[in-house]
């Protein structure tokens, strides 16, 4: 296995034990694919979620600009839905679970079709 194989298992463990969640690992795969070289950077791999700013961005770049949304409050709202059950205290929130939690939230699975 690669070094992306071994982060998809990672999310995906995430997903199962810290989410209650069992991946569809297909999809998982796309949007890890789709978040890029972010991945391999411990800092940008990560959403801050303590952080407006790291808010901002999630709801702008990925689901405005990636899954297509109308910007307005229940993109926030989605985005905090999906931060509490990864856990607040949960120091690593991974991008790529987020933003399948996010995907799978909004139903938007076509868009990695």
């Amino acid at each position: 296995m690669g070094k992306r194989d071994d982060l998809i298992a990672k999310y995906a463990d995430d997903l199962r034990n810290k989410c209650g969640i069992e991946p569809d690992m297909g999809l998982l795969t796309k949007v890890t694919i789709g978040c890029g070289p972010a991945i391999y950077d411990r800092d940008a791999e990560t959403v801050a979620a303590s952080q407006p700013h790291e808010i901002e961005t999630v709801r702008k770049n990925f689901l405005v600009k990636k899954l297509g949304l109308r910007d307005g409050p229940e993109l926030t709202d989605a985005i905090n839905a999906v931060l509490e059950v990864y856990g607040q205290s949960e120091r690593n929130k991974y991008r790529p679970v987020v933003y399948y939690m996010l995907t799978k939230h909004f139903g938007k699975e076509s868009v990695y079709g």
